[in-house]
C-alpha cells in the first residue's frame, strides 16, 4: 500500500494541529486592554485569489471580523496571480507595514517549494490559523461517476481532465496524493479561483475538481455538481454533507486538508504584531466567526502567533517531503 506520501499530508493539518492547539490556547490576550496599538489609518486584506473562492470567502470573514473587534477599517483587494504569488508579492513589499494584511493558506508554504518565488513562509508575520477546510472530490451532476473509486479507474483508461485552483493549491496537492496513491497521471487545467474551476466544471471544460464544500454548497445543493468522495478521516458531522462517503470507505487512501488562516507583512514590530493577534484570538471567541466556521463548514482548529509560526515549520517540513522527489 503506497501510503507514505500520502500520510505525510494528510497528518500536517491533523497532527500539528492537535499538538499545537492546546499551547495555542493561552497564546494573546484582547484588545481591549490597550497593550498594543493598532494601525494608524485603513488596513487592507490581501486576498491572493479571485472573488468568490474559498481564500476570498475567508478574507471577508476575517475583514468583517477584525472591523468588529478592532477601530479599523479593512478592506479587501483581490490581488490575483501567479497562482497566489503576486498578491504574497504585495505583502512582501509593504515590510513592517502593519496596515497591510493577507488572508492565507497552504500555498503560502507549497508554492514556494513547487515554483521559483521570490519569498518563503517564513518572510511573513504569522498572525492566525482560523481553522481546516477538507477537500470534497466532485463532479458535474450528469457525470457517469458516482465515486472516487469509478474517476480513478477511469483514470486508468484514459486521460482525465482535473482543474485545478492555481497550480500550487490546495486542489493540486490532493491530485499528487490520488496520483501517487492509485499510479495514475491527471490533466490539470489551472484556473485562478474555485469559482472559475466550478464554472469551468458546469461548462463541461473539465471532468472533475477538489474543493472546499463552502465553496461548492449551492451547487452540490441544486444537483449542478455531486461529490464523489470526501478527502476526510471520517464523514462530516454537518447535516448537508453527512451522506458524502470518505475517500477511505472507497478503498482511497488519501485524506487531505488545507487550513486557513492570517499573515501579516515581514519585519513586523513586537507591538503591531501582537495587537493583530490579540484582535484575531478576540474575533475567535464572537459569533461572526463561529458563523464563518459553520457556513463554510469547516474545522475550528485554531493557532496564534508563535504557535502558529511553529505550526508552519512542521507543515514545510512535512510538505517538502511528501511534494519533492
Amino acid at each position: 500500500m503506497r501510503t507514505s506520501r500520502a500520510t505525510a499530508l494528510a497528518a500536517m493539518a491533523a497532527v500539528t494541529g492537535l499538538v499545537l492547539t492546546a499551547c495555542g490556547e493561552d497564546s494573546g490576550g484582547s484588545t481591549d486592554g490597550g497593550s498594543a496599538a493598532g494601525p494608524d489609518g485603513p488596513v487592507t486584506m490581501v486576498v491572493p485569489f479571485s472573488a468568490g473562492g474559498g481564500s476570498d470567502l475567508s478574507g471577508r470573514a476575517m475583514a468583517s471580523g477584525l472591523e468588529e473587534v478592532t477601530d479599523s477599517t479593512v478592506t479587501v483587494e483581490n490581488i490575483t496571480g501567479g497562482s497566489g504569488a503576486v498578491g504574497y508579492g504585495q505583502l512582501l513589499a509593504s515590510a513592517g507595514d502593519p496596515s497591510t494584511l493577507l488572508a492565507s493558506e497552504t500555498s503560502l508554504v507549497t508554492l514556494p517549494i513547487i515554483q521559483d518565488v521570490p519569498y518563503t513562509y517564513d518572510q511573513f508575520t504569522p498572525i492566525m490559523k482560523a481553522g481546516e477546510d477538507y477537500n470534497l472530490v466532485i463532479a458535474g451532476g450528469d457525470s457517469e461517476w458516482e465515486t472516487c473509486t469509478d474517476m480513478v479507474e477511469a483514470a486508468r483508461d484514459e486521460s482525465l481532465t482535473a482543474a485545478v485552483s492555481g497550480t500550487t493549491g490546495p486542489d493540486a496537492i490532493a491530485w499528487t496524493l490520488i496520483e501517487q496513491e492509485e499510479s495514475v497521471e491527471l490533466q490539470r487545467v489551472p484556473f485562478e479561483s474555485t469559482a472559475e474551476v466550478t464554472a469551468a466544471l458546469l461548462g463541461d471544460q473539465v471532468q472533475v475538481a477538489a474543493a472546499s464544500p463552502g465553496e461548492v454548497i449551492g451547487q452540490l445543493e441544486s444537483g449542478d455538481v455531486k461529490a464523489l468522495c470526501a478527502l476526510a478521516p471520517e464523514r462530516y458531522e454537518y447535516e448537508e454533507l453527512a451522506d458524502i462517503p470518505t475517500g477511505g470507505e472507497q478503498g482511497l487512501d488519501v485524506t487531505f486538508a488545507q487550513w486557513r488562516g492570517l499573515v501579516a507583512a515581514p519585519e513586523l514590530d513586537e507591538e503591531s504584531t501582537r495587537f493583530w493577534v490579540d484582535a484575531a484570538e478576540e474575533w475567535t471567541t464572537t459569533d461572526s466567526y463561529t458563523e464563518y466556521i459553520e457556513s463554510n463548514y469547516l474545522q475550528p482548529q485554531t493557532l496564534f502567533g508563535e504557535d502558529f509560526a511553529e505550526y508552519l515549520v512542521q507543515y514545510d517540513a512535512d510538505a517538502r517531503s511528501a511534494l519533492q522527489p
